[in-house]
């Protein structure tokens, strides 16, 4: 991977506070592994649960040096402090991270957030335009869009490869709701994402469906203009949405479609994008996301593979291992959290950071996300309408 020099000139690791993601959290640990893979963040500060004892019992837990009971309570505390944190990653229900996140900007601290930003477009919109006004910086961690082979896709697109876009599919696919779950016992976890005052207005699109979109903006470089949704649920009974289809049309009028459902048998986290263009088509799989397919029309089909010798610069600086040994899920999520590191440090340290290190989604992908699930919802209220998604 290449150098991060702005990193290099601040010359220690940058100090990282988490909210939520405590020891018993899936997305907690995803979070703390891949703040420490790359040896840029030490993790000094957290509050892990809502409840306060809890929380400090739970940073004890995961051997934080300073746990805390409450956000408020760690962004008075770390701020006395000559080593306070100088960055924050939030991981708790969707409708407690505008607070959380404004709260953090408001201290001077930059932020790592999980997706989605918030549950409304006028949160989204609002700590869109905080972050503008600070000179912040804020990483949404949409980490699909940080495997090589996704930056590889970016790239080539931009640069033509494919010839003039025409079309672009995107879908994920999950089968983890397929049953009855609001039926047994429910884990912290699905007992927020059933409860659409959390979760917000759609399950589907708010947990998986933002991934989808932004890995169709971040690889075809367009914005989403109008589309036409069929939102619902494909099991009885079932109180929030876990099923998704939209007709989509991008900057150009380019076609193009989306689909995402976590209630599909025979699915694990079936991710797939095609983008189609005048000359060719790029496919990429998350079951395959350690490679790339290219079909020229016409032509022979060449699958590039993570750690080939002449991927483009975007991507082979994310190669981690030799090729042959696959990278993942966790490896990506590391490289959002490495390509932020670069940009804290330039903020810090006066510095230009590595420009290819800026390709990171930021609160700007959060506000369109946003607007992506209010012209949905819109669109289901109205029978499956066209709206507009400006």
């Amino acid at each position: 991977m290449s150098g991060a020099s702005a990193f290099a000139a601040l010359g220690r690791k940058l100090r990282l506070g988490v909210i939520g993601g405590g020891p018993a959290s899936f997305i907690g640990d995803m979070h703390r592994k891949a703040a420490r893979l790359d040896e840029r963040f030490e993790i000094v500060a957290g509050v892990v649960s809502a409840d306060p004892e809890r929380s400090r019992q739970g940073g004890r837990t995961l051997g934080l040096p300073r746990p805390y009971g409450a956000v408020d309570e760690m962004l008075a505390a770390e701020g006395e402090r000559a080593d306070g944190i100088e960055a924050v990653a939030v991981m708790t229900p969707n409708d407690r991270h505008y607070a959380e996140c404004t709260a953090a900007l408001a201290a001077g601290i930059d932020v790592i957030c999980d997706k989605p930003m918030t549950n409304t477009r006028a949160e989204a919109e609002d700590l869109a335009r905080r972050v503008r006004a600070g000179g912040h910086v804020f990483c949404l961690t949409h980490a699909y869009s940080a495997y090589p082979m996704i930056r590889q896709a970016r790239a080539m697109v931009a640069a033509g490869a494919i010839g003039p876009l025409r079309a672009a599919q995107v879908e994920y696919l999950q089968a983890g709701m397929a049953l009855r779950v609001e039926d047994g016992p429910l884990t912290p976890k699905l007992r927020w994402k059933l409860d659409t005052a959390q979760s917000g207005p759609s399950l589907a699109l708010g947990d998986i469906g933002t991934h989808a979109h932004h890995l169709l903006r971040f690889v075809t470089g367009l914005e989403l203009e109008r589309l036409s949704a069929d939102l619902g649920t494909v099991v009885a009974g079932r109180r929030v949405d876990d099923y998704g289809a939209m007709l989509l049309r991008l900057t150009g009028d380019v076609r193009a479609t989306l689909t995402v459902s976590q209630a599909l048998p025979g699915t694990e986290n079936a991710i797939a994008l095609r983008v189609f263009g005048e000359s060719g088509m790029i496919e990429w799989t998350h079951e395959r996301s350690n490679y790339l397919r290219l079909a020229p029309l016409n032509r022979a089909v060449q699958v590039m593979a993570r750690g080939d010798v002449d991927l483009l610069p975007q991507a082979q600086r994310l190669v981690r291992i030799a090729r042959g040994h696959p990278e993942g899920l966790l490896e990506a999520f590391a490289n959002l959290y490495r390509d932020t590191a670069e940009a804290i440090a330039a903020r810090l340290t006066g510095r230009a950071p590595d420009p290819l290190a800026l390709d990171f989604p930021t609160a700007e992908d959060g506000a369109a996300a946003a607007r992506f699930i209010d012209a949905a919802v819109a669109s289901r209220a109205r029978g499956g309408a066209w709206v507009d998604c400006a």
